[in-house]
């Protein structure tokens, strides 16, 4: 597709919305970022057309459990509550019958996706965590995910999606024949961020070039990818859109990135980010048609109850996806901010002129590439997914 030239940018926000039939550059996609108020809907409404032209009528989610395996961490970035230090009140790393409790009782409430979020390797930092895998039966943390996603496949029907952090090539395929897809939140390309007082000030894991080696290795080996930005933490809008423009440029390479989440900062009590500026409706919009202009043919995410009780708005911006959402486990990463209830996701979803429908956390077009890293995987995918790719259990 042709792409808008830097000599197009003198032109006004609302004429390069309207060529929405072409990828934009990255200049352009600076200037739409700072669209404003009066130049927006044109913005959306270029947004919107793309979104059409790629998956018209539907918007989908993931019904899910989320399953903190352990929230020990290595790293402290500026804007957590999940992550503890080994011995503090609320530290936690989940037993095998804990994790199966919760994927049985999901499980019973029409859920097909296991969650599984937890600290980067937690055991080099913590001789607690090394003692615990130990009486589990387990080398190291990512042991002992590998092992619990192999017992969700084997003794239920969900499906299991991990995020465990920074990961070798080796790591990504063994993870691979036992979930179907996997995620690593690139969230930013600014290396500016790792300085002192800065949001990754302390989170060595948080290392721009090493998320951007995951993400590439995954595509090397054809593993059905989620990735996403962090948007509101520090970075500039020009930093903002050369994260979009890595991700894009990699999936152009592979053809392995299966959604672009768009994560907006939401500042939490207790953390050195406490008082730092959200961004609001006007930025995220802007930043999400912006995404669906670089990217017009990814799937696109957000989650709901970050942005509640406006968060319907946001499909205005191009999305397609809702992202997993639970009828029975909080959002530990944000605990503060509940999931819609899925009668009210559904309803407000079809307020907009759109069906809302179940899939796995692999998407459709993806399922194919998933089954075939093991027969396992491709075993339990047949046996959940419908004919087009969907969760057959669909809202």
């Amino acid at each position: 597709m042709a792409t808008l030239l830097p000599d197009t940018l003198s032109a006004t926000a609302a004429e390069l919305a309207d060529a929405s039939t072409a990828t934009i550059s990255c200049e352009a996609a600076c200037q739409l970022l700072r669209t404003g108020d009066d130049k927006l809907p044109a913005l959306l409404a270029s947004a919107q057309r793309a979104r059409t032209r790629f998956k018209p009528g539907v918007i989908t989610y993931s019904r899910k459990v989320f399953l903190p395996l352990t929230n020990l961490c290595r790293d402290y970035c500026g804007y957590c509550i999940f992550r503890h230090d080994a011995g503090e009140p609320g530290a936690h790393t989940m037993t095998p019958d804990e994790v199966m409790e919760v994927v049985r009782a999901g499980e019973r409430m029409g859920c097909t996706e296991a969650l599984f979020s937890l600290g980067d390797k937690p055991e080099l930092l913590f001789p607690q965590m090394r003692e615990t895998l130990r009486h589990l039966g387990y080398k190291s943390t990512l042991h002992y995910l590998e092992a619990m996603c192999e017992k969700v496949l084997r003794e239920s029907t969900l499906l299991p999606h991990p995020n465990p952090g920074l990961m070798s090539a080796e790591w990504l395929e063994r993870l691979s024949r036992v979930a179907p897809s996997m995620g690593l939140m690139l969230e930013t390309t600014s290396t500016r961020l790792l300085a002192k007082g800065a949001a990754h000030d302390n989170a060595p894991d948080k290392e721009p070039a090493k998320r951007l080696r995951v993400i590439e290795d995954a595509g090397r080996q054809s593993i059905p990818f989620t990735t996403g930005i962090l948007i509101g933490i520090g970075e500039t809008l020009e930093e903002r859109v050369d994260a979009l423009v890595a991700i894009r440029d990699l999936h152009a390479r592979y053809g392995h990135i299966q959604e672009v989440i768009v994560q907006n900062f939401r500042a939490k009590s207790g953390t050195p980010m406490t008082h730092w500026p959200e961004p609001d409706r006007g930025e995220m919009l802007r930043t999400l048609a912006v995404a669906r202009l670089l990217m017009p043919e990814m799937n696109i995410q957000v989650p709901p109850n970050l942005s509640d009780p406006h968060y319907a708005d946001l499909l205005d911006g191009g999305i397609n996806d809702w992202g997993g959402v639970s009828p029975l486990t909080p959002d530990f990463i944000n605990p503060e901010k509940p999931w819609p209830h899925l009668e009210q996701l559904q309803q407000r979803t079809e307020a907009k002129g759109f069906e809302l429908r179940q899939r796995l956390p692999v998407y459709p077009e993806f399922v194919d590439r998933a089954a075939a890293h093991s027969d396992l995987l491709a075993q339990c995918l047949g046996s959940v997914a419908d004919a087009a790719g969907y969760a057959r259990r669909a809202a």
